[in-house]
């Protein structure tokens, strides 16, 4: 039959004194038990090494976000880079395309396949970059175009182009002396020797500009005089339809011309 131990129900009143004074107590499996200090010593320690473990768990989820957020951030300025140097080869592409184009427009002209020439110069201006890149190839163009329709005598369409070509280059000498042209060739002699002074402006050595203005000059002012005579002789029509109804007309008054001003003065006369 098994017999298991059992503590005696008088052991503790075996406990010398000094025992009792120290504390010190027994259990029945004969196992010497640690004291309440100890066990507040070992959670102590225990809580201690928990928070260690803690705080080196959070250090080190820390220094990896930061190494995953430094790693995005490198990979997000490389595409950005590569996106530009992307772009950037695209608009060189484009603007060599738009130049060869012009470059087929000019063996055209010279040929004198003039409507042949206007679609590669349009050709061109269509597939050109958009931006300060490309102003000078485009103005080029819009000036080509203008000089094909002056050959083939469409003056209206050539000062279209002109003004084009001025709205991205205002100092284009050769695309302001070619609107003067075709401004003289409508009889439009005001506004071609308007266009012949801003060549003079940018160019004061410009003799055939200067040479134009002296030449249109008188055919400017015959032009005023004959418009100023055509105006007059349309007010003495719608004048004689009123005036008539008062048994009167344009010729009892009498305009007469300030040699000084150009003004006239008008006089009633019976």
């Amino acid at each position: 039959m098994a017999v298991i131990e059992e503590e005696s129900p008088h052991e503790n009143d075996r406990k010398s004194p000094e025992d009792a004074a120290a504390g010190v107590s027994y259990n029945s499996d004969g196992y010497e038990t640690a004291s309440d200090t100890e066990l507040q010593e070992d959670v102590a320690d225990a809580e201690n090494r928990s928070r260690s473990n803690d705080v080196d768990a959070s250090c080190v989820s820390s220094v990896g976000h930061g190494e995953h957020s430094a790693s995005g951030e490198v990979k997000a300025e490389e595409s950005h880079e590569k996106a530009e140097s992307i772009g950037a080869e695209a608009i060189e592409r484009t603007l060599n395309e738009a130049n060869d184009a012009k470059a087929a427009g000019n063996a055209l002209f010279k040929s004198g396949l003039y409507e042949e020439a206007l679609s590669k110069y349009e050709f061109a201006i269509q597939i050109a970059p958009e931006g300060s890149s490309s102003s000078e190839v485009r103005s080029m163009c819009f000036a080509n175009r203008a000089a094909c329709f002056f050959m083939l005598g469409k003056y209206e369409e050539t000062i279209k182009e002109c003004t084009k070509a001025l709205e991205l280059n205002p100092n284009y000498v050769k695309a302001i002396l070619r609107r003067a042209e075709a401004h003289e060739k409508l009889e439009h002699y005001e506004e071609s020797m308007a266009d012949m002074n801003r060549i003079l402006e940018l160019d004061p050595s410009n003799h055939q500009a200067r040479k134009t203005i002296i030449r249109l000059k008188p055919l400017a002012d015959e032009k005023r005089e004959k418009m100023k005579e055509e105006m007059i002789g349309k007010l003495k029509e719608m004048g004689n339809s009123i005036l008539g109804r008062f048994g009167m007309s344009t010729d009892n008054f009498k305009a007469v011309k300030d040699p000084n001003t150009g003004s006239y003065s008008i006089s009633y006369q019976n």
